[in-house]
């Protein structure tokens, strides 16, 4: 079933294929950090078997700058060279983020916007190709851009569709020489593209962390009464700047996490484990779970294991 999507005053087709982004792909290898203590490691949540994905395709992250920190989280270009081989089909539960990219691939060239993704997201890689990308912070390119993000929700849309005048950008990006002048070429344009700043998303920067990080936080009204804000106006802010609402957020960190230890080792005991994420029960947990990832913990455990988690030699024994 076909809809279309009003953006900035146009209306937009739906789009064809879905492209590689940075919730597509493995973490890097190497034990960096990227910024404010966030580690490669840290950064496989999402990536769903983790250790199989490592195989099919490699990801390089890079800083980013001043002028741009406050709303991107990182650069992060990402290869593929299935020439001869079967396609692979990567699996993501995806943060909740914007991703700007710029794709090469025997399936497309061009800029992109990619809305938060809600589902678990799927995309066949063929071929060889190279994308590079631009991971928003959670409300960021809302700020960023004054647009409501609500509108990009499961969405892929041309990049000049949504940044009017960013067609250019694409052709110069993807013909750049390495991923050191992408960056250098992407920061130059948006710098210029800055909104005044927004104090409405220091708030949402502040409840998405605290969701991230405390798993105490389970609940919309936990949120609410820490931050002392009406559900309604959460809810508000929270289509406007990340694009889905406070519930959904707290739902999919709990996932990611329970689907990356899993991936690391730590299925032997279900029942705690379920506990430790904020589930009521074990079998809150694996109902929840079979139907976002598309099978039991246990059977997702056991798979990941056959392709060991880069970087993790041993079980990990926490949550965030």
């Amino acid at each position: 079933m076909g809809f279309t999507v009003f953006v900035m005053g146009s209306t937009l087709p739906p789009p064809r294929a879905p492209i590689l982004e940075e919730r597509d792909t493995v973490a890097d290898e190497r034990p960096a950090p990227i910024r404010g203590g966030i580690s490669a490691r840290d950064s496989l949540k999402g990536i769903l078997h983790p250790g199989e994905q490592a195989r099919h395709r490699s990801l390089h992250r890079l800083p980013v700058g001043p002028a741009l920190d406050r709303y991107v989280a990182w650069y992060w270009a990402v290869r593929w060279d299935l020439r001869g081989q079967p396609p692979y089909r990567a699996e993501v539960l995806s943060h909740p983020c914007v991703n700007v990219t710029f794709e090469a691939s025997e399936e497309q060239r061009g800029g992109f916007v990619n809305g938060v993704c809600t589902a678990r997201f799927e995309r066949e890689l063929t071929g060889r190709g190279h994308t590079f990308g631009l991971r928003f912070h959670p409300g960021g390119f809302g700020a960023f851009t004054g647009l409501d993000v609500g509108a990009l929700r499961d969405r892929r849309l041309p990049l000049g569709a949504v940044l009017p005048g960013a067609d250019e950008l694409a052709g110069r990006v993807l013909a750049a020489a390495d991923d050191e002048a992408r960056a250098a070429l992407v920061e130059a344009d948006l710098t210029g593209r800055v909104a005044a700043a927004d104090p409405q998303y220091d708030l949402v920067l502040a409840v998405v962390a605290a969701m991230e990080r405390d798993r105490e936080l389970t609940r919309v009204d936990q949120v609410t009464a820490r931050f002392d804000i009406p559900v309604r106006t959460l809810q508000r802010l929270f289509r406007r700047y990340v694009g889905a609402g406070p519930k959904w957020v707290l739902r999919r960190y709990r996932l990611q996490d329970g689907a990356h230890l899993l991936a690391c080792g730590r299925g032997a005991d279900l029942a705690a484990l379920a506990l430790e994420l904020g589930y009521f029960d074990q079998a809150h947990f694996c109902r929840e779970f079979s139907a976002e990832i598309g099978m039991p913990p246990l059977e997702y455990a056991r798979n990941s294991a056959r392709a060991p988690v880069p970087g993790h030699d041993s079980v990990v024994s926490s949550v965030r």
